[in-house]
Protein backbone atom coordinates (compact mmCIF):
# COMPACT_ATOMS: atom_id res chain seq x y z
CA UNK A 1 0.00 0.00 0.00
CA UNK A 2 2.91 2.84 0.53
CA UNK A 3 4.25 1.89 -2.87
CA UNK A 4 1.06 2.40 -4.05
CA UNK A 5 0.19 5.89 -2.27
CA UNK A 6 3.42 7.19 -3.42
CA UNK A 7 3.46 6.19 -7.21
CA UNK A 8 -0.10 7.28 -7.46
CA UNK A 9 1.03 10.75 -5.65
CA UNK A 10 3.85 11.66 -8.26
CA UNK A 11 1.68 10.60 -11.07
CA UNK A 12 -0.51 13.69 -9.68
CA UNK A 13 1.84 15.54 -8.97
CA UNK A 14 3.30 15.31 -12.05
CA UNK A 15 -0.15 15.75 -14.02
CA UNK A 16 -0.21 19.53 -13.09
CA UNK A 17 0.93 21.08 -15.85
CA UNK A 18 3.03 24.30 -15.30
CA UNK A 19 2.46 25.60 -19.00
CA UNK A 20 -1.03 25.58 -18.47
CA UNK A 21 -1.23 27.10 -15.33
CA UNK A 22 1.52 29.93 -16.65
CA UNK A 23 -1.13 30.88 -19.47
CA UNK A 24 -3.59 31.25 -17.52
CA UNK A 25 -1.87 33.06 -14.90
CA UNK A 26 -0.28 35.74 -17.38
CA UNK A 27 -3.42 36.05 -19.49
CA UNK A 28 -1.75 33.61 -22.74
CA UNK A 29 -3.27 31.23 -25.27
CA UNK A 30 -3.31 27.73 -24.52
CA UNK A 31 -0.01 26.24 -24.91
CA UNK A 32 -1.67 23.49 -26.39
CA UNK A 33 -3.39 25.65 -29.29
CA UNK A 34 -0.48 27.33 -30.89
CA UNK A 35 3.29 26.75 -31.92
CA UNK A 36 4.51 22.97 -31.23
CA UNK A 37 1.35 22.54 -29.62
CA UNK A 38 3.22 21.36 -26.83
CA UNK A 39 2.58 22.38 -22.74
CA UNK A 40 6.24 23.09 -22.05
CA UNK A 41 8.58 26.42 -21.50
CA UNK A 42 9.78 26.37 -25.00
CA UNK A 43 6.55 26.59 -26.31
CA UNK A 44 5.81 29.02 -23.93
CA UNK A 45 8.57 31.37 -24.80
CA UNK A 46 7.36 31.24 -28.08
CA UNK A 47 4.72 34.01 -26.50
CA UNK A 48 7.38 36.78 -25.88
CA UNK A 49 6.38 36.50 -22.55
CA UNK A 50 9.50 34.87 -21.20
CA UNK A 51 8.53 35.12 -17.35
CA UNK A 52 5.66 32.41 -18.05
CA UNK A 53 8.37 30.25 -19.89
CA UNK A 54 10.56 30.76 -17.03
CA UNK A 55 7.56 29.89 -14.20
CA UNK A 56 6.39 26.63 -16.50
CA UNK A 57 10.56 25.70 -16.69
CA UNK A 58 10.49 26.50 -12.76
CA UNK A 59 7.25 24.61 -11.93
CA UNK A 60 7.81 21.84 -14.19
CA UNK A 61 11.48 21.15 -12.64
CA UNK A 62 10.00 21.51 -9.37
CA UNK A 63 7.26 19.50 -9.64
CA UNK A 64 9.55 16.25 -10.59
CA UNK A 65 12.29 16.98 -7.67
CA UNK A 66 9.33 17.05 -4.99
CA UNK A 67 7.70 13.90 -5.62
CA UNK A 68 10.61 12.21 -5.81
CA UNK A 69 12.01 13.70 -2.72
CA UNK A 70 8.77 13.24 -1.23
CA UNK A 71 9.02 9.46 -1.74
CA UNK A 72 13.00 9.74 -0.50
CA UNK A 73 12.16 11.79 2.73
CA UNK A 74 8.92 10.16 3.78
CA UNK A 75 8.71 6.88 2.33
CA UNK A 76 12.00 5.30 2.21
CA UNK A 77 12.36 5.24 6.20
CA UNK A 78 9.17 3.93 6.21
CA UNK A 79 9.94 1.18 3.89
CA UNK A 80 9.37 2.08 0.44
CA UNK A 81 12.39 -0.05 -1.32
CA UNK A 82 14.50 1.04 -4.21
CA UNK A 83 12.19 -0.45 -6.89
CA UNK A 84 9.31 1.74 -5.01
CA UNK A 85 11.36 4.56 -5.84
CA UNK A 86 12.40 3.57 -9.32
CA UNK A 87 8.09 3.42 -9.92
CA UNK A 88 7.70 6.89 -8.66
CA UNK A 89 10.20 8.23 -10.66
CA UNK A 90 8.31 6.69 -13.46
CA UNK A 91 4.87 7.46 -12.57
CA UNK A 92 5.46 11.34 -11.99
CA UNK A 93 7.48 11.16 -15.81
CA UNK A 94 3.92 9.28 -16.92
CA UNK A 95 2.24 11.99 -15.10
CA UNK A 96 3.85 15.01 -16.42
CA UNK A 97 3.35 13.30 -20.15
CA UNK A 98 0.01 11.84 -19.43
CA UNK A 99 -1.51 14.21 -17.35
CA UNK A 100 -5.03 13.25 -15.95
CA UNK A 101 -6.22 16.88 -14.80
CA UNK A 102 -5.56 17.80 -18.88
CA UNK A 103 -7.64 15.20 -20.27
CA UNK A 104 -3.92 13.47 -20.61
CA UNK A 105 -2.15 16.08 -22.69
CA UNK A 106 0.79 16.47 -21.75
CA UNK A 107 4.47 18.20 -22.41
CA UNK A 108 7.80 16.18 -23.74
CA UNK A 109 9.06 15.62 -19.98
CA UNK A 110 12.47 18.11 -20.11
CA UNK A 111 12.36 19.71 -17.27
CA UNK A 112 10.47 17.63 -14.99
CA UNK A 113 13.42 14.94 -15.70
CA UNK A 114 15.93 17.36 -14.89
CA UNK A 115 13.94 17.65 -11.56
CA UNK A 116 13.90 14.01 -11.41
CA UNK A 117 17.85 13.22 -11.63
CA UNK A 118 18.78 16.50 -8.96
CA UNK A 119 16.41 14.42 -6.71
CA UNK A 120 17.98 11.04 -6.70
CA UNK A 121 21.28 12.44 -7.07
CA UNK A 122 22.95 15.93 -8.06
CA UNK A 123 25.15 14.79 -10.15
CA UNK A 124 23.46 13.21 -12.64
CA UNK A 125 20.76 16.35 -12.90
CA UNK A 126 24.36 18.38 -13.34
CA UNK A 127 25.26 16.27 -16.12
CA UNK A 128 22.35 16.22 -18.06
CA UNK A 129 22.02 20.21 -17.41
CA UNK A 130 25.54 20.83 -18.54
CA UNK A 131 24.84 18.37 -21.58
CA UNK A 132 21.77 20.27 -22.15
CA UNK A 133 23.11 23.85 -22.25
CA UNK A 134 26.27 23.20 -24.01
CA UNK A 135 24.10 21.46 -26.89
CA UNK A 136 21.81 24.87 -26.69
CA UNK A 137 24.59 27.02 -26.99
CA UNK A 138 26.15 25.43 -29.94
CA UNK A 139 22.61 24.81 -32.00
CA UNK A 140 20.30 26.75 -30.18
CA UNK A 141 18.05 24.16 -31.10
CA UNK A 142 16.02 22.88 -27.67
CA UNK A 143 14.95 19.31 -28.92
CA UNK A 144 18.14 18.60 -29.98
CA UNK A 145 19.41 19.15 -26.51
CA UNK A 146 16.96 17.57 -24.75
CA UNK A 147 17.58 14.17 -27.03
CA UNK A 148 21.12 14.57 -26.52
CA UNK A 149 20.73 14.72 -22.47
CA UNK A 150 18.19 12.22 -22.53
CA UNK A 151 21.22 9.85 -24.46
CA UNK A 152 23.49 11.20 -21.47
CA UNK A 153 21.52 10.82 -18.21
CA UNK A 154 21.43 6.90 -18.48
CA UNK A 155 24.98 6.76 -18.58
CA UNK A 156 25.52 8.67 -15.78
CA UNK A 157 22.97 6.81 -13.99
CA UNK A 158 25.23 3.83 -14.29
CA UNK A 159 28.47 5.29 -13.59
CA UNK A 160 27.15 6.94 -9.94
CA UNK A 161 24.23 4.25 -9.33
CA UNK A 162 25.52 1.15 -11.00
CA UNK A 163 23.45 -2.12 -11.79
CA UNK A 164 20.18 -0.43 -9.78
CA UNK A 165 16.27 -0.44 -10.58
CA UNK A 166 16.69 3.18 -10.48
CA UNK A 167 18.96 3.06 -13.18
CA UNK A 168 16.44 1.44 -15.06
CA UNK A 169 13.46 4.06 -14.06
CA UNK A 170 16.13 6.61 -16.05
CA UNK A 171 16.37 4.35 -18.88
CA UNK A 172 12.63 4.59 -19.07
CA UNK A 173 12.64 8.09 -18.43
CA UNK A 174 14.85 9.04 -21.26
CA UNK A 175 12.97 6.27 -23.26
CA UNK A 176 9.79 8.52 -22.77
CA UNK A 177 11.44 11.62 -23.36
CA UNK A 178 12.63 10.23 -27.27
CA UNK A 179 9.35 9.09 -28.06
CA UNK A 180 7.61 12.08 -26.67
CA UNK A 181 10.24 13.67 -29.29
CA UNK A 182 9.33 11.67 -32.12
CA UNK A 183 8.11 14.69 -34.60
CA UNK A 184 10.89 16.60 -33.39
CA UNK A 185 13.23 13.74 -34.56
CA UNK A 186 11.76 13.76 -37.57
CA UNK A 187 11.87 17.26 -37.95
CA UNK A 188 15.52 17.28 -37.55
CA UNK A 189 16.44 14.65 -40.10
CA UNK A 190 14.53 17.55 -42.36
CA UNK A 191 16.57 20.41 -40.93
CA UNK A 192 12.90 22.00 -40.54
CA UNK A 193 13.33 22.46 -36.44
CA UNK A 194 12.81 24.91 -34.85
CA UNK A 195 15.27 27.49 -32.98
CA UNK A 196 14.68 28.37 -29.38
CA UNK A 197 12.88 31.69 -28.72
CA UNK A 198 10.96 31.42 -32.35
CA UNK A 199 8.22 33.32 -32.27
CA UNK A 200 4.44 30.90 -32.84
CA UNK A 201 3.70 33.39 -35.65
CA UNK A 202 6.44 32.62 -37.64
CA UNK A 203 6.54 28.76 -37.29
CA UNK A 204 5.98 26.44 -40.33
CA UNK A 205 4.58 23.87 -39.03
CA UNK A 206 1.04 23.61 -36.03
Amino acid sequence: MLTIGFVLLAYLIGSISFAIVSSKLFGLPDPRTFGSKNPGATNMLRTGNKLAALTTLLGDGIKGWVAVALAIHFGVPHGLDVYGLALVVIAVTLGHMWPVFFSFYGGKGVATALGILLALDWRLGAAALATWLLMLAAFRISSLSALTAALVAPLAAWWWLGNSPLTGSIVVLSALLIYRHKRNIADLLRGKESNVGQKAGDLEQP
